[in-house]
């Protein structure tokens, strides 16, 4: 039969918000902006203050990055979808999307996992940590997640761009996504759906192992320490980094995970807006409320601008 390929979709986002689809946009402006001015914050604050360089510090700036790709290249269009109650994509914007998105997550999984190793060094082998963790090390370890990020999923990304698109061009989302893109395509994707799962579980379970595993070590390091206090101190300069893999794994988890049986549509959306708009927010609240030397930094960096003004 004759088929006519599709060459743009139509995102629904949150179509049935109506009368209050002003105040989500406001509201969701808000923390997009707050998003991008905090983890750009964080960024600043590492690459000029020299009480900040250190490893844990230097992962945290490419954590930040990762969240602003994430959310740049998510909000705009949930935004577009609430001002105009839908938003034309066109198939290649959509694709495209759909490889920074993807490449995004895959990058933040293995960055998160090299972060526990910092951690682990850093609090199981304290005497060579410095030696261990020089500079060209830092940026062996920084620079394999993004080339893992851009470079693995291709594998999902390219069999999606050559589907067939030739029914409905509707997509009951607010950006891109895998399964709203296989269930929409008249293509047989059961091939590709089964090389996606065999490709994707290695990328989740692998860096989600390795920071289980790293942690276990971390903690039977802590219960050694004889005092409380510095069981507490050496714990709170971990906790920040569980508290963020906690969110992250937990929404990821939720959202790909269990089958898309489980949940409805409208959960599935919330669960993408918690993971594309609040996580990237969360982490550096979380960094910068629970991290003695960035809120230290802050203040001095406040007290400078007042006195300029003064």
């Amino acid at each position: 039969m004759n088929q006519t390929r599709v060459m743009e979709f139509i995102l629904l986002g949150f179509g049935n918000l109506h009368s209050f689809s002003i105040v989500f946009f406001i509201l969701f402006l808000i923390i997009f902006l707050s998003t991008v001015l905090g983890n750009l914050l964080i960024i600043l604050l590492v690459s000029t203050n020299v009480q900040l360089q250190s490893p844990m510090y230097y992962f945290l700036c490419h954590l930040s990055f990762c969240d602003l790709v994430i959310s740049t290249n998510i909000v705009p269009n949930l935004l577009g979808t609430i001002l105009s109650r839908g938003k034309k994509i066109t198939f290649i914007d959509c694709i495209t999307q759909l490889y920074f998105y993807s490449g995004a997550i895959v990058t933040e999984c293995f960055l998160l996992s090299v972060m526990s190793y910092d951690r682990y060094l850093a609090i199981c082998n304290p005497l060579r940590y410095s030696s261990i963790m020089d500079f060209k090390h830092q940026v062996f370890l920084s620079l394999w997640p993004w080339l893992l990020g851009s470079t693995l999923n291709l594998s999902g990304v390219l069999p999606i761009s050559n589907f067939n698109f030739c029914h409905d061009n509707i997509i009951d989302h607010f950006y891109c996504d895998l399964l709203p893109l296989q269930q929409l395509s008249c293509s047989d994707t059961s091939a590709v759906e089964m090389q996606i799962l065999l490709y994707s579980l290695p990328l989740f379970i692998f860096p989600c192992g390795f920071i289980i595993g790293s942690y276990v070590y971390i903690f039977l390091t802590i219960l050694k320490i004889p005092s409380t206090t510095g069981k507490q101190k050496t714990f709170s300069t971990c906790s920040s980094h569980l508290i963020v893999v906690g969110t992250f794994y937990g929404t990821l988890i939720t959202k790909y995970m269990i089958p898309s049986k489980v949940h409805s549509l409208l959960t599935n959306k919330i669960v993408s807006l918690l993971h594309t708009l609040l996580t990237p927010l969360f982490n550096p609240i979380i960094y910068s409320l629970r991290n003695e030397d960035i809120k230290a930094t802050l203040k001095i960096g406040f007290w400078l601008i007042m006195k300029t003004f003064n």
